[in-house]
C-alpha cells in the first residue's frame, strides 16, 4: 500500500499524541497537559442553551465574534488575529504557507513541542533542529545562521518549562529573515509573555490556545496574532471553515471570562510550587524555573521509567519521553490537590523516601 502515498508520507512516523486511558476505565490523566479544572461557567452556559439553527448553518469561516473577545482581553486589533482548530492547526497553516523543501526549511531549538518536526515533515520542508545549551540555553547564534524560513520558539517551552528572554526574542525577531513563531500555549502560568513583539516587527507571530489555561482541550481552538501582512498569506491557505459554530461560540464567552481563567491558572502555579517542593524532597531533580502547567523531574537513580510504569499501573498517568536527554526525566501534569496528593502517595509506595 506504500505506493499510495508520497515517498515523504512513507518516510514520516507520524506524531503520537500522549497516551489516552481506554474508555471505561479510571484513571487520573497527569500527561497531557490539561488543566485540572473546568472550564468557565459562562463557557458552559453557552453549551447548555446552545441554538440548534447555528448548526444548520455554515460557521463564519473567520470566527470574528471569537476575534473581537480577544481584542478586548488582549489590547490587539482583531484583525490580527487568525483563529484555528487548536494551535495545532494555526501551526499547520503557517508551516503550509510559508515553509517548502531546503530553501524554505524551518528551524527550532531542541527539544521542544515534536509536532513542529511533523508538520515539516508532511509539506515537506527541511527541518534545522538545534540542540539547547545547558540548562536550556538558546542557541540564538545557531538559530540565527540557520536563516529559516519559520523559527519555532516555544516559550514556556515543553517538556522543559522554562521561559525564553523577551530580549532574545527580539533580537530573533531582527536578525531573522524569515517568520519568528512564538508558541505560547502555557503563558497563562507563566510570567511575562512576547505580545509586544507582534507590533514591534512584521514578521512575528504569536500562537496561542484554549487549551491550557481556559480548560478547552476538547474543544479545539487557538488563535495566532501577527501582522495583517503576514496574516494575508495564511488566510490563503487554511481550510474554507476550519472553526465551527459551538467552538466559536463557547471560546468566545470562555475569552471574555478572564477573571475566571486567571483565578484557575493561580491555583495551578500554587500547586506548581508545592510540588516542585514535594517531588525535590522524594530525591528528584527539579528545575529552578517553572512556567508551564507541569514539572519536568529528573528522576532519582535513574528510574524515570519504572516509576512511570508504577505509576500507570496504578491508575496515574504521566509522560515518559523515551529519547536522550529525556530517557531519565518524568513530565507531570500539574493536577488538583488530592491528585497531587495521590500522586505523591503513589511514589512513595513505589520506594521513594521523603528527605
Amino acid at each position: 500500500m506504500s505506493s499510495l502515498f508520497r515517498s515523504s508520507v512513507n518516510a514520516m512516523a507520524g506524531y503520537v499524541p500522549g497516551e489516552q486511558p481506554k474508555p471505561g476505565t479510571q484513571i487520573i490523566k497527569l500527561n497531557t497537559n490539561e488543566n485540572p479544572y473546568p472550564p468557565s461557567p459562562r463557557a458552559m452556559a453557552v453549551l447548555k442553551n446552545f441554538n440548534s439553527e447555528l448548526l444548520r448553518r455554515y460557521p463564519d469561516p473567520y470566527a470574528k465574534a471569537f476575534c473581537a473577545a480577544v481584542s478586548e482581553a488582549l489590547g490587539v486589533p482583531a484583525d490580527w488575529i487568525i483563529v484555528g482548530n487548536g494551535s495545532d492547526d494555526v501551526l499547520n497553516i503557517l508551516v503550509r504557507a510559508c515553509a517548502e523543501g531546503a530553501g524554505r526549511k524551518v528551524v527550532y531549538p531542541m527539544p521542544t513541542y515534536v509536532l513542529y518536526r511533523t508538520l515539516c515533515e508532511m509539506q515537506p520542508a527541511e527541518v534545522v533542529e538545534v540542540p539547547y545549551g545547558p540548562g536550556f540555553t538558546l542557541p540564538i547564534e545557531a538559530l540565527i545562521q540557520a536563516q529559516g524560513a519559520i523559527t519555532f520558539i516555544a516559550t514556556p517551552n515543553s517538556p522543559s518549562g522554562h521561559l525564553v528572554g523577551l530580549e532574545d526574542l527580539r533580537r530573533l525577531a531582527g536578525e531573522l529573515s524569515g517568520v519568528l513563531a512564538i508558541d505560547e500555549a502555557y503563558t497563562d502560568f507563566a510570567d511575562g509573555n512576547a505580545l509586544d513583539l507582534v507590533s514591534e516587527f512584521d514578521n512575528v507571530i504569536v500562537l496561542r490556545t484554549m487549551s491550557k489555561g481556559y480548560s478547552l482541550a476538547g474543544l479545539r481552538l487557538g488563535f495566532g496574532i501577527a501582522q495583517p501582512k503576514l496574516l494575508e498569506g495564511m488566510f490563503k491557505v487554511k481550510d474554507s471553515y476550519n472553526i465551527d459554530a459551538l467552538a466559536i461560540a463557547i471560546g468566545t464567552e470562555a475569552m471574555k471570562d478572564q477573571d475566571y481563567k486567571n483565578a484557575c491558572a493561580e491555583k495551578v502555579k500554587k500547586s506548581r510550587s508545592f510540588m516542585a517542593k514535594e517531588l525535590a524532597k522524594l530525591g528528584f531533580q527539579v528545575p529552578s524555573e517553572l512556567h508551564g502547567n507541569f514539572i519536568l523531574a529528573t528522576a532519582p537513580d535513574n528510574r524515570a521509567e519504572e516509576l512511570y510504569l508504577g505509576l500507570k499501573e496504578r491508575g496515574i498517568l504521566v509522560r515518559y519521553f523515551k529519547q536522550p536527554g529525556l530517557s531519565d526525566k518524568l513530565r507531570i501534569t500539574i493536577g488538583t490537590d488530592d491528585q497531587n496528593q495521590l500522586l505523591l502517595d503513589l511514589l512513595v509506595s513505589l520506594g521513594l523516601k521523603p528527605a
